[in-house]
């Protein structure tokens, strides 16, 4: 089992369907779209996993299901990988990878990386688990604004929650 349970998103090229790695269990997805409607009919996976590979884009956008599913935005060195290879990779460096990110500021959740392209924490100690989250919010907001500003601060909590999982209780 890896250090951290991982969320990861691969594809089965001949079926065409996507391929949930939710914390060490696999769900196959009724279509090729990954959003909180596929997530309700998900199934367990019982196919042959090397025939998985780590799908190159692990953006959640829908935000109701972004807070089920925290996927990470992984090295493009083995993104394309086959499942067995991705989890051998996790298993010897996804944790030093994943702390480095966050020791760093920088946000490894793959939903920051379409909307944020600065770090979005600034970490004040090793030993406090408290976070900075910048995220502000005008008064002039339109509607629209709004929504897209309560799906980053969502995204915000995830990334504070991971930081403190990763760096404050190390296995």
């Amino acid at each position: 089992m890896p250090l951290r349970p991982i969320d990861a998103i691969f594809v089965h090229p001949e079926k065409r369907l996507y391929v949930v790695y939710f914390r060490g269990e696999l769900w196959q997805l009724p279509r090729m779209k990954v959003d909180h409607a596929a997530w309700q009919r998900r199934q367990t996976y019982d196919g042959n996993t090397k025939s998985l590979y780590l799908s190159r884009n692990q953006i959640v956008t829908d935000p109701i299901l972004a807070r089920t599913l925290r996927t990470l935005n992984l090295p493009t060195a083995i993104r394309g990988s086959t499942l067995p290879r991705f989890e051998a990779w996790w298993e010897v460096h996804g944790f030093e990878w994943l702390k480095s990110l966050l020791n760093n500021g920088e946000s490894p959740l793959a939903a920051h990386q379409s909307s944020v392209k600065s770090p979005v924490l600034n970490i004040q100690s090793l030993d406090n688990a408290k976070t900075d989250v910048v995220n502000p919010i005008e008064k002039t907001e339109t509607l629209e604004s709004a929504k897209s500003a309560t799906e980053e601060n969502a995204f915000d909590n995830m990334l504070a929650e991971l930081t403190n999982e990763v760096l404050h209780h190390r296995p």
